[in-house]
């Protein structure tokens, strides 16, 4: 079952089923939460509270779209209790590039290898530890808070001080912390998780900066597993012309780490199993126009899709203007 939050003409919140090609209305429903933290009290499936509550009129959800009228697939009254986070270097690429990476992993020296290949040779080694077991940790990154959690079909801000602003298409996992810290998946989304990859080729130990910038996530929510094998493309258009294209994998197929792996790893900290808290956990890429030399200006349009996940991921690049930040002695 896939979930797509809106909100209706009239600007009241709706959640909306897919059924097929079409989606239908949830009964007595106005968000994602509502249906998470009810199933949690049932002990339930969110699929099962949502049948129980039936589903009602026919909406029209690409309308929506077009019109901004979509939600992020999950949202609260305060965006500080979500976080957004993520892991890098976890996905294996295509198989052209997996063998290539494999064998300058497998043939390198240690003292030969930079870090970011020793991370991911860490992954390959164990990343996917025997069940009962523990595996590697990832490299993992803090993005913000849900203020930069953007809607599908709004502009991605990029700052003024950005070097470049540059997609990553990613799958991402939707996570709530119940009332006794037990964190529990929601379920899955496309996302872009939106970097400057400019400030981070300067150093490594730019990342933290570089990934300090809004993300988009959706439309449609997957609820249960994430299937093994995502197949989808991301592109970007410039005045409604498409200027960069390329295919994209992901699913633990295509990963050099588990799922569960990688949810370990953060959730282990007891600072991310904070009751009523909400988590956008992204898990990686091995796709980026920046590799290929594209840069991105102000005004193209993001596009990532992936056939699991019904409607494309669409968000326009905005630059910002410079802002002046004083601080003040109390």
């Amino acid at each position: 079952m896939n979930l797509v939050q809106l909100t209706n003409a009239n600007g009241k919140r709706q959640v909306a089923a897919r059924v097929g090609e079409e989606f239908r209305h949830v009964k007595r429903t106005r968000s994602v939460l509502e249906l998470a933290h009810a199933a949690i009290d049932a002990k339930a499936s969110i699929a099962e509270i949502v049948e129980n509550r039936g589903l009602g009129k026919k909406i029209d959800v690409a309308a929506a779209y077009t019109e901004g009228r979509l939600l992020p697939p999950i949202d609260t009254h305060d965006s500080a209790h979500i976080h957004l986070t993520g892991t890098g270097l976890t996905h294996l690429g295509s198989a052209a590039t997996r063998d290539a990476m494999h064998r300058k992993v497998g043939e390198a020296k240690e003292e030969t290898l930079t870090d970011s290949m020793k991370m991911f040779r860490m992954g390959l080694e164990n990343g996917k530890p025997k069940k009962g077991q523990t595996g590697v940790q990832p490299e993992w990154f803090y993005k913000g808070n849900g203020s930069v959690l953007t809607a599908p079909g709004q502009p991605l801000i990029s700052p003024a001080f950005a070097d470049d602003a540059g997609e990553e298409p990613e799958i991402a996992g939707i996570y709530v912390i119940g009332p006794d810290g037990s964190p529990f998946r929601i379920g899955f989304a496309l996302a872009n998780e939106f970097s400057d990859h400019v400030m981070e080729r300067v150093n490594y130990l730019y990342l933290a900066h570089s990934k300090l910038r809004p993300c988009s996530v959706g439309p449609e929510l997957i609820l249960g597993d994430l299937p093994s094998d995502i197949r989808g493309a991301s592109r970007i258009l410039r005045k409604n012309k498409t200027i960069w294209e390329k295919p994209f994998l992901s699913g633990e197929d295509n990963m050099s780490h588990t799922i569960a792996n990688l949810e370990h790893h953060h959730f282990k900290y007891a600072v991310f199993r904070q009751p009523g808290d909400i988590h956008v956990h992204m898990f990686g890429t091995a796709t980026l126009s920046f590799a290929d030399g594209i840069k991105a200006e102000n005004g193209d349009v993001f596009e990532i899709e992936a056939p699991a996940f019904g409607l494309p991921l669409r968000n326009p690049l905005k630059v910002e203007k410079p802002a002046k930040v004083k601080v003040t002695t109390l």
